[in-house]
């Protein structure tokens, strides 16, 4: 595994993934626990740990694609709204450390006064479906 890390290895493609949008910078896929349906990923195809180690004009790009593929979860799903969030370092909660932002919709009755964040397990033929509809 590249890196010893496990996003590299998804993005290099050894590990599968229910990807959502992939281009030259990124690669976007469904979060295999995820918070809330369409919990999505969006990881840079070069291994930066967190915010401080990645060069400012990458991740204004990087944040470039956050947006856009937000905004396709939430006519997609469709969504009432989306956090998007971004740990950096284990005392914030990272656990996998490499760049990556969490968008996670908000549907219905799942809101902001509802912030706090529980995971299931994923069905993995749901997810495959998801994926196929969310992918552009």
């Amino acid at each position: 595994m590249k890196n010893n890390c496990v996003f590299c290895a998804i993005a290099a493609g050894e590990i599968p993934c229910f990807k959502v949008h992939e281009d030259d910078l990124v690669l976007a896929y469904l979060d295999i626990n995820p918070f809330t349906e369409g919990h999505t990923l969006v990881i840079p195809k070069t291994h930066t740990t967190g915010l401080l180690d990645t060069p400012p004009d990458v991740l204004g790009e990087i944040v470039k694609r956050v947006q856009k593929i937000a905004a396709r979860l939430k006519t997609a799903l469709p969504c009432d709204g989306f956090n998007i969030l971004q740990n950096n370092g284990p005392a914030a909660g990272q656990t996998v450390p490499h760049l990556h932002f969490h968008i996670v919709p908000r549907l219905g009755s799942n809101t902001a006064a509802d912030i706090s964040f529980v995971n299931h397990a994923g069905d993995m033929d749901s997810l495959k479906t998801l994926a196929a509809r969310l992918a552009f």
